[in-house]
């Protein structure tokens, strides 16, 4: 069969984008969701009918990926999409790269999350420490980095870094200069703000560098251990790490071609800060899985319980993952929905989610119980490739639309708020 044209794959995001409008938003009865699993269950597989989902989900999803393929969006993609403690979809599209003999994605495929790194590593590392009784988020942050304590930065705290509104620079050049996180730590905290802390918000990677370095401080051990001790291991995300070995690289999705680091990036971080300072970074450098993001993701909407194990406590993620700002769409670490989202048209004010640099990104729905993990290497063989945003949302469109016992709620965005570009 013919690939289809780059024409036809904006022909299905249109349908898929538009299919809501010819259904009616709560289903009949002949849709029998099943009760929401318990806190403490891991995820098991189900068909959609079984938590009140359209069962052609999977079959517009193979139209809408196979399509972006085809337009050479990025080589595959895993999706994995869950609802009332049930996995609906866990599969791969495509291969782990462009070359015909490239292994094929699977839910096990581990890919550079770039900035998703920020929420699954460091934000949550953050909010066990706080829960710990050892990280307030109100401090200043030289009252952890004595480094920090300088004229410009005396109103800096940690909710400033956690929500993007410190006033650092965007800058992603540190690794032209130094080559470690302590060096980082030093030019950072003597560079000027390019506005006063809290005043407005302005994503940096620098604001998750600064964040790491607060994190083990007070821990007195590597961000990495105390995850991996804490959060990885209980839930069983066994795909998910920092620098994996190479004995993995059959399993890894390659990202970009960069003749200045030997040529295809395979294995290790493609974030230049993060491999330049080791590939264990608060903003960049951690590699998972579908199946492991779906794990983190259900145990978010549990409440912070999985497997029988308790990571968090409701209440921290209920206020961790709220918007906090007026000027900004930014929670503690979290994004949540604003105007061109990657999360799409319908999930909730109340969601919560991040996107990742190399193409991925997870959406999480409390009001549906729904989540939604896309994983893509869109930046192979080149960052320039920008077809991954229309993925992203009609994938979350799709998702969205395919629930059919609970209202279809157009997302009311702020228009306030622009969107972080991506």
């Amino acid at each position: 069969m013919p690939r289809p044209s780059a024409a036809r794959w904006c022909l299905v995001l249109v349908v898929a984008g538009c299919a809501a409008s010819s259904r009616v938003s709560v289903g009949t009865g002949a849709i029998a969701p099943a009760e929401p699993a318990t806190p403490t269950a891991a995820l098991v597989a189900a068909a959609p009918g079984m938590v009140g989902m359209r069962a052609a989900i999977s079959t517009r999803l193979d139209s809408i990926v196979s399509a972006a393929i085809a337009d050479r969006a990025t080589p595959g993609a895993a999706i994995a999409i869950g609802r009332n403690g049930r996995l609906v979809v866990d599969r791969g599209w495509g291969r782990i790269d462009w070359r015909d003999d490239a292994g094929a994605v699977t839910d096990s495929t581990l890919y550079d999350i770039a900035s998703l790194t920020k929420v699954v590593a460091t934000t949550t590392a953050a909010m066990l420490l706080e829960e710990d009784g050892k990280l307030d988020v109100e401090r200043t942050v030289a009252s952890y980095l004595p480094e920090f304590g300088v004229p410009d930065k005396a109103t800096m705290t940690v909710r400033s870094l956690l929500q993007h509104s410190s006033g650092m620079r965007p800058d992603l050049l540190l690794w032209r200069q130094y080559s470690t996180l302590p060096e980082y730590i030093q030019h950072i905290a003597g560079a000027p703000l390019q506005y006063p802390a809290n005043t407005r918000s302005e994503y940096s990677d620098w604001n998750m560098i600064v964040m790491q370095a607060v994190i083990e401080r007070i821990a007195g051990r590597r961000l990495d251990s105390l995850l991996a001790e804490r959060v990885w291991s209980p839930l069983g995300m066994r795909d998910t790490r920092f620098n994996p070995d190479s004995s993995l690289k059959p399993r890894i999705a390659p990202t970009e071609t960069q003749d200045f680091r030997g040529g295809q990036v395979w294995g290790v971080v493609h974030d230049e800060n993060a491999w330049k300072a080791g590939g264990v970074v608060g903003h960049a450098g951690l590699f998972s899985s579908a199946r492991d993001l779906a794990a983190y993701a259900q145990m978010m909407l549990n409440g912070g319980e999985y497997r029988g194990a308790r990571i968090l406590k409701p209440e921290t993620i209920a206020r961790w993952t709220a918007r906090q700002q007026k000027f900004g769409s930014r929670a503690l670490g979290w994004d949540t929905p604003s105007a061109r989202s990657s999360a799409g048209r319908y999930f909730s004010a109340r969601s919560f989610g991040h996107t990742g640099f190399t193409g991925t990104s997870i959406w999480i729905d409390p009001e549906k119980q729904l989540f939604v993990v896309l994983l893509t290497n869109r930046v192979n063989p080149t960052r320039n490739n920008q077809k991954i945003g229309p993925l992203r949302r009609v994938v979350a469109n799709e998702a969205q639309e395919a629930v059919l016992d609970a209202p279809l709620r157009v997302w009311e965005a702020d228009t306030t708020v622009a969107a972080t570009p991506r």
